[in-house]
């Protein structure tokens, strides 16, 4: 007897789920769907229809549709973690964890873009990757109104408005806002992977800070401005210049409309909208929008005599 779930579709390879019209290859892609619908209505409240969550975590109150949910997520409380890999020996919560860092001993990358074929091993990341294709940001800060493409780039963002900090250095006591940083500062100290001047021994953690270090001592400005012929040495600065050229400001204020040349520009700006002031006189205390502001308000202490450009 024909199931009354399925339609066949002549010519194709294909068999269509007649109740939500998902589409599956096999019989037995259906029938462990049609488990999903079974249960779709057993955690429903009678009286609003809203989707009920009845198993609760007793540690911490957050409820879940599933028992088998509820049960990965209590081991984030015990910090049990019975997925072992084999190769490594790294555990992890639950299968999907484990299969996910597998992939990082087997090069398996199943998720390619369909626009420069780059691929993926796990589906989020190549959801964000596509966003470097449609220019998507759906995650926006509520201070500033500046967008983010990554939740992870607005959480980080959101620092520079709290000054949170949570990431500390346990041999100097000095925190950063990102991990990387952190990791970074963490050279410092133990002079490990550093890249030395073989001029003046100054030390970076970075090839590219080296890099571009060196030329304060060679006075070599490699970008030059097609325009009017001025070097540079920095790539950055160059960008910048153009833009007296072009007279393009691609930083937009989403709240006034008015236009910048630069991100550091912009950042400055929105502070006048928000009325946040994150520099600080160290003599007195007082609080500016701009480093150009606190440097000309400390020449009142040193009673040096600020400069006329005019």
């Amino acid at each position: 007897m024909k199931d009354k779930n399925w339609e066949d579709l002549t010519g194709t390879d294909r068999l269509i789920k007649t109740t939500c019209e998902k589409s599956f290859r096999t019989r037995s892609d259906l029938t462990r769907h049609m488990k999903t619908h079974k249960y779709e209505n057993l955690y429903k409240c009678k009286t609003c229809g809203k989707d009920a969550k009845p198993f609760s975590c007793v540690t911490c109150g957050k409820c879940y549709s599933k028992r088998s949910l509820l049960k990965c997520h209590i081991r984030s409380h015990t910090g049990e973690k019975p997925c072992t890999c084999t190769t490594c020996g790294n555990t992890y919560r639950n299968k999907a964890s484990l299969l996910y860092h597998m992939r990082s001993h087997t090069g398996e990358k199943p998720f390619t873009c369909f626009k420069c074929a780059k691929s993926f091993g796990h589906k989020n990341v190549l959801r964000r990757h596509m966003r470097t294709h449609t220019g998507e940001k759906p995650f926006s800060c509520i201070t500033c109104a500046r967008s983010f493409s990554h939740k992870s780039l607005l959480i980080s963002h959101m620092r520079t408005h709290t000054g949170e900090k949570p990431y500390s250095c346990k041999t100097c006591g000095k925190r950063f806002g990102e991990r990387t940083s952190l990791n970074y500062h963490l050279k410092t100290h133990t002079g490990e992977g550093l890249f030395s001047c073989v001029i003046c021994e100054k030390a970076f953690i970075k090839r590219y800070d080296l890099t571009r270090h060196m030329r304060t001592h060679t006075g070599e400005k490699p970008f030059s401005c097609v325009t009017c012929g001025k070097t540079f040495c920095q790539k950055g600065n160059l960008i910048y210049h153009m833009r007296t050229h072009t007279g393009e400001r691609p930083y937009p204020c989403k709240l006034c409309e008015k236009r910048f040349t630069s991100g550091s520009s912009l950042t400055v700006h929105m502070r006048t909208h928000t009325g946040e002031k994150p520099l600080s006189c160290t003599t007195c205390e007082k609080r500016f929008t701009s480093g150009s502001g606190l440097s000309y308000h400390m020449k009142t202490h040193t009673r040096e005599k600020p400069i006329c450009n005019v």
